[in-house]
């Protein structure tokens, strides 16, 4: 594994949020694939970038084999909008804490990234958010089989991005991947990171 040449901060990571800043994301999803009699619902994730002492690392889960969508894949906490939601941050809160248990008081709220839709029909708002230890996470069993973090740093580094290509019924279908240890970060997820590296370093 190359080390970074870059290593984001605190300082950094609160600066690119700052201000409104227009950054045309990479990827605005696979909606396209979507069946078109059906809605496309709303939904939001959390981005947790966690304040580690020796660098910020980003907070995944890895879902749990037997789930409906995206299945035993690497993802961020979230889920549907609840007609009660008041906007995409407390979904993505809300969604959070029954996930993993992580309490909004440990979370800073930096800023959205663009909206991606997803070939399950969700459109999803990345909410960005600055995690303070300790987290004294309580996973969701039947939803995840596993919380982990990756290093900020490799995450934006453009050396670990893979744009690959799979044959879906019957045309080509073109999606990222972030490779992290022994977990395979792709489809919606890594296209998400992709539009963070996008506004952080665009």
């Amino acid at each position: 594994m190359n080390t970074p040449s870059f290593v984001p901060d605190e300082t950094w990571l609160r600066s690119r949020f700052a201000g409104l800043r227009s950054v045309q994301p990479v990827t605005a999803g696979d909606g396209h694939l979507w069946r078109s009699d059906r809605e496309i619902r709303p939904a939001a994730v959390l981005v947790p970038v966690v304040r580690r002492e020796r660098e910020l690392t980003v907070l995944f889960t890895r879902r749990t084999a037997h789930l409906h969508d995206h299945a035993g894949q690497i993802s961020f906490p979230g889920g549907r909008t609840e007609p009660g939601d008041a906007g995409a941050s407390e979904t993505a809160m809300r969604e959070t804490l029954e996930e993993i248990g992580l309490a909004a008081e440990r979370v800073e709220l930096l800023g959205e990234l663009p909206q991606y839709v997803t070939v399950t029909g969700y459109r999803v708002t990345p909410v960005v958010g600055l995690v303070t230890p300790p987290l004294e996470l309580r996973p969701d069993e039947f939803e995840v089989a596993e919380v982990f973090e990756a290093p900020l740093a490799f995450l934006l580094d453009p050396a670990n991005h893979q744009r690959n290509q799979v044959l879906f019924e019957g045309r080509e279908r073109y999606y990222y991947a972030i490779p992290w240890q022994t977990h395979y970060i792709w489809g919606a997820t890594a296209g998400m990171l992709m539009n963070l590296h996008a506004y952080l370093r665009g």
